[in-house]
């Protein structure tokens, strides 16, 4: 009975997740950035426990990764791609872009076709089992969501912001697939030695948060891809000279 009972809970874990996706990318509809914001960290709160409780009650399953895929992409894709569609849709525009407006917020969804196809490709690739291979979605979300519920006025100070936007939406979505090695928080011993990367990124978030406070998320991932790139060039360029 026991084990009958434990082999769902990363499963139910996992709806957890999917259920905060779904209220999030209501919220994000209608205009609530905050309660989104705050019901896809929610969300990413509950990513982290269906995997971690999988591995200790030793109960991972095929049905476990293909569900904990379709929650992400609810959580992490639509729901940041619903908060910037919203944002988009209420934005000034340009004169010279004004007979298009009404079409540019769509491109908001490109983060949720890219998620998608982010988390297919992490399915499928046996290297991103200690580190990652290109932003992780949930990282993508909460540089999203934390821009958009922090910085509301600034991104509503110019109608050439939304051009900005864009952009930035294209280059966050290219950056999901890219073949950028990314470190993960996931230690195998509590040393120094092997873990500076990581005690360095988590050492820096809690002043970043203060800082910037709601902004402080978009700031923190930011800092995580820059990371990442120093660390895997550093990590190359030191592999070379060995060589």
């Amino acid at each position: 009975m026991a084990n009958s009972i434990t082999k769902h809970i990363p499963n139910t874990i996992t709806c957890c997740n999917l259920f905060s996706g779904c209220i999030a990318v209501s919220y994000a509809f209608a205009g609530n950035y905050d309660l989104a914001f705050l019901f896809i960290v929610v969300g990413a709160v509950f990513d982290f426990f269906d995997g971690m409780s999988a591995r200790i009650l030793g109960v991972s399953s095929p049905i476990g990764k293909e569900l904990d895929s379709l929650a992400d992409v609810v959580t992490f894709g639509v729901a940041p791609s619903a908060m910037v569609f919203c944002l988009l849709s209420t934005l000034e525009y340009p004169d010279t872009l004004s007979s298009v407006s009404h079409i540019l917020p769509y491109t908001a969804f490109v983060i949720a076709a890219f998620s998608a196809l982010r988390l297919a490709k992490f399915n499928l690739d046996e290297r991103q089992t200690t580190s990652f291979i290109g932003l992780p979605t949930p990282a993508n979300a909460l540089f999203w969501a934390s821009l958009i519920t922090g910085e509301q006025n600034f991104l509503a100070s110019s109608p050439y912001i939304p051009l900005g936007i864009i952009i930035l939406i294209l280059t966050t979505s290219i950056t999901l697939i890219a073949e950028i090695p990314m470190f993960a928080l996931k230690f195998k011993h509590w040393e120094w030695r092997g873990n500076g990367l990581k005690y360095t990124f988590v050492i820096l978030c809690v002043p970043l948060l203060l800082i910037f406070r709601m902004s402080g998320f978009a700031v923190i991932m930011a800092l995580y891809v820059i990371l990442s790139v120093f660390s895997s060039r550093f990590n190359g360029n030191r592999s070379s000279a060995q060589g």
